[in-house]
């Protein structure tokens, strides 16, 4: 699918109708949304497609994803790394990046829907998952990426771990805000979160190889509003050459060859949210040669030996698609969501005051 067809303003609804019933055919009666049908459900990727049936006009769907997790959710806020029909499949951690991804979740369905009701149900679920969350959080700043079973903490983080989270706190204060919630403890952590990720980088990848390799943490620092304005834009171009493809999309891992479409279309938002909107159109034409006769997307390419993988169509991946559509497009209220960083003063504030 060439690239002009998504620049025109209009939401391709009718191209996009099958990435959406891709993710609503893959949801579980529960309200689980597996990786694929038969696989397993993490609560990050969840989050992903769940905003995909958002973006779709599948609330009811989409709610019942959130009430899944709610379901889900353990006594300290936190959900373990992942699921099969309802029971843990991974209870070795549970890593707080994917216990954050609920709030930008929930937030982004509101904004969608204006359904203030839901908002007010899954606030002690987002509450409860924050207050996790920002307990990991170490007086330098920066947040553990995980926690063992018995909550013994794996004392490490991860640049793309603490900036996803980085958004989180900023969605988790505008639904506290939008109902008159006290949590000012939200912006401090995010405030000290920032300041690790863009001054502190001995703070992270302490007990492992240096996770630059990955092009994740090369672009969700712009993604999730950690690097702004001239900044971003530098940080994107410095290293364009090493992890994007021309005509391919985006490499997930510098040294192989390999792209993958989640990540391009993160990268998609993250070149919208610096500013480069010319470039993210390109890049987003690029993806649809990745698209199965189905219209959910392959995982990836791997160009050295010509081969879609693995064998894989996530619902994450077509959450990402859907995510990536809508910044470009502004199809619903919540396609800047990824673009710009919007901190709300009060809860009567429309639209949300910008900060750089």
């Amino acid at each position: 699918m060439s690239g002009p067809y998504f620049t025109s303003g209009m939401f391709p609804r009718d191209f996009l109708a099958p990435t959406i019933a891709s993710i609503r055919d893959a949801q579980l009666s529960n309200g689980e949304i597996p990786w694929s049908p038969g696989n397993y459900a993490d609560p990050w990727d969840h989050v992903e497609a769940a905003m995909g049936l958002s973006i779709g006009g599948e609330w009811d769907a989409a709610e019942r994803a959130y009430r899944w997790l709610a379901e889900q959710q353990l006594s300290d806020g936190s959900w373990w790394a992942s699921y099969r029909n309802g029971v843990p499949d991974n209870r070795e951690r549970r890593e707080t990046n994917f216990v954050a991804y609920v709030a930008t979740g929930v937030w982004h369905h509101y904004l969608i829907s204006q359904n203030r009701e839901f908002l007010a149900e899954l606030w002690p679920v987002v509450d409860s998952a924050m207050g996790f969350v920002v307990s990991r959080q170490s007086e330098h700043g920066d947040i553990d990426w995980a926690v063992d079973e018995d909550g013994t903490p794996r004392s490490d983080a991860l640049i793309t771990g603490c900036s996803s989270i980085y958004k989180s706190l900023e969605c988790a204060h505008n639904i506290a805000v939008t109902l008159g919630e006290e949590r000012p403890g939200f912006l401090e952590a995010r405030g000290a979160l920032g300041d690790a990720l863009r001054t502190r980088p001995e703070r992270f990848d302490r007990t492992w190889e240096s996770k630059s390799r990955y092009s994740m943490d090369w672009f969700y620092p712009v993604l999730t509003g950690v690097i702004t304005g001239a900044a971003a834009r530098e940080r994107l171009a410095s290293r364009w050459t090493e992890f994007v493809e021309d005509g391919m999309g985006c490499r997930c891992v510098v040294e192989e060859p390999w792209v993958t479409v989640a990540e391009s279309c993160e990268l998609v938002m993250a070149l919208l949210a610096a500013g480069d909107h010319a470039r993210a159109v390109e890049l987003y034409s690029w993806l649809h040669q990745w698209r199965s006769d189905d219209g959910d997307y392959w995982t990836g390419y791997q160009f050295a030996e010509d081969l879609l993988w693995p064998d894989e169509r996530p619902t994450w991946t077509a959450g990402a698609v859907l995510l990536a559509a809508d910044a470009l497009t502004q199809h619903t209220a919540a396609a800047h969501l990824f673009t710009r960083v919007e901190l709300l003063d009060s809860a009567t504030e429309a639209p949300a005051r910008r900060v750089k």
